[in-house]
């Protein structure tokens, strides 16, 4: 926010992308639009007291900078068409993400139906591990389920073990989240499918999707430098027994964890082979659930009646609310590029301090605003890096939103979860081991990928 707000007076810089943007970043109505910007985001920012949904300020943001931009276009000459074409270009954009990300949340709800995230809690509630085992598992389980469900859902699923577990003990509480918070970050910085800043440098064609598996080993050692000294001071002793009844899977749960994994391939082959977007192979993906989905019904008449598999209730059960942040994120800002300030941005980060510099500030942002947004903005601002660059801003951007609790939704959500035992303070108590991670998964990167 800071660096927009210092980019307000600086001169115009030269145009890039396919269509020219319009390089009135030094006029009071372009000025505006960086203020309505920043309002809206506060309130996203404050979400936790304000108990407004992120998505309502940032959707009212884009449409008044949107005309803004229309007015400016106008009275500069540009003709409608090119205006038209710059903002189907952000439709596109957003387009794309949406239906993917649409897919994966309706699979992810499907499984939650058929009982596969709780006969796992149950799982792990019976086992009756000792808390400094507990914490290592959680961690583990929150790093890899985060490679294929999103740092949220890794979060909460995990999360409501620990607060099962560790009711208590609030000491055991409060380090366990702050190591899922690193953990489901770090997880889903290495997959596509973890992570929406991962799946948008995907999208956009800067990496083909094995080569995000390079950056494994390095979100690793994000992980596991923080957790071992974090360890440390996880209290010794084992949780109280508890009565705990196994939880029963619904007919179907396997084999829609199958079809997901089957789903991901579809995705992942569309683009590599058919060079189609992968939306195109995650809807492929669905249509597969939705006629499983009426197999369940008519095989099990008997055990779905009640409690019938219905697709279209796991699809209105997506998380609208990000689905519909990420829109008036994608317009807002890629409205702000049209007037230029994107080429402001990226000639005082990139083009000042240089790629490596500027890529690791990116997720240093990213731990006070969304990851989302910075890498929206970085993906907009027609950088010339390597692969090498690419991948490190994909890590950053995913990590970073570890050093503070309200950096990444995974963090956020599970302050509201823990009934005061972990907050903001309790995790910034962690934040110079958690930066030390930050610091060890870039030298690692580089070490492996450089």
């Amino acid at each position: 926010m800071l660096i927009f707000a210092g980019l307000l007076f600086l001169p115009e810089l030269a145009m890039a992308e396919e269509f020219h943007n319009l390089g009135l970043t030094g006029t009071e109505r372009g000025i505006y639009t960086v203020l309505i910007f920043l309002v809206a985001y506060g309130f996203v920012m404050t979400e936790e007291f304000t108990h407004m949904r992120k998505s309502k300020p940032v959707i009212f943001a884009a449409a008044v900078i949107w005309a803004h931009v229309a007015v400016l276009a106008s009275e500069a000459g540009v003709p409608s068409d090119e205006l038209h074409k710059a903002f189907e270009h952000d439709l596109k954009e957003y387009a794309e993400l949406m239906l993917f990300l649409l897919v994966a949340m309706t699979y992810i709800n499907s499984m939650a139906e058929r009982n596969v995230f709780e006969a796992l809690r149950s799982w792990m509630i019976r086992k009756q591990f000792g808390y400094k085992k507990l914490f290592w598992i959680t961690g583990i389980i929150t790093f890899f389920l985060s490679a294929v469900a999103d740092n949220l859902t890794s979060a909460l699923l995990v999360g409501a073990v620990v607060m099962a577990v560790g009711s208590d003990n609030e000491k055991f509480v409060s380090i366990g989240f702050v190591n899922l918070v690193i953990a489901a970050n770090a997880g889903g910085a290495f997959c596509p499918f973890g992570d929406i800043t991962t799946l948008m440098v995907w999208q956009a064609g800067y990496a083909e999707f094995f080569d995000f598996f390079s950056l494994f080993i390095p979100s690793v050692v994000n992980f596991v430098v923080p957790a071992f000294f974090m360890s440390q001071a996880v209290p010794d002793g084992q949780p109280l027994a508890t009565d705990e009844a196994p939880v029963q899977l619904k007919p179907g749960a396997f084999q829609i964890c199958a079809l997901f994994l089957v789903t991901i391939m579809f995705a992942v082959s569309f683009k590599q082979f058919l060079h189609l977007p992968p939306f195109m192979g995650m809807m492929l993906g669905l249509s597969v659930l939705m006629l499983y989905g009426y197999y369940l019904k008519v095989k099990h008449p008997d055990v779905e009646k009640g409690t019938k598999f219905d697709i279209f209730n796991k699809v209105k059960e997506a998380e609208w609310d990000t689905l519909l942040f990420f829109f008036g994120v994608v317009f807002a800002v890629g409205g702000l590029g049209y007037i230029g300030y994107l080429e402001l941005l990226s000639g005082a980060m990139y083009d000042g301090l240089g790629a490596t510099t500027a890529n690791i500030l990116v997720g240093v942002i990213s731990a006070i605003v969304d990851n989302i947004p910075v890498m929206f903005a970085v993906l907009n601002m027609n950088l010339d890096m390597d692969l090498y660059q690419w991948l490190l801003v994909t890590l950053t951007a995913g990590v970073g939103g570890s050093l503070f609790s309200v950096g990444s939704a995974a963090g956020v959500a599970l302050m509201g979860q823990s009934n005061h035992k972990y907050t903001f303070f309790s995790h910034l108590k962690w934040t110079p081991v958690i930066a030390l991670g930050y610091a060890a998964s870039i030298f690692t990167h580089y070490l492996i990928n450089g």
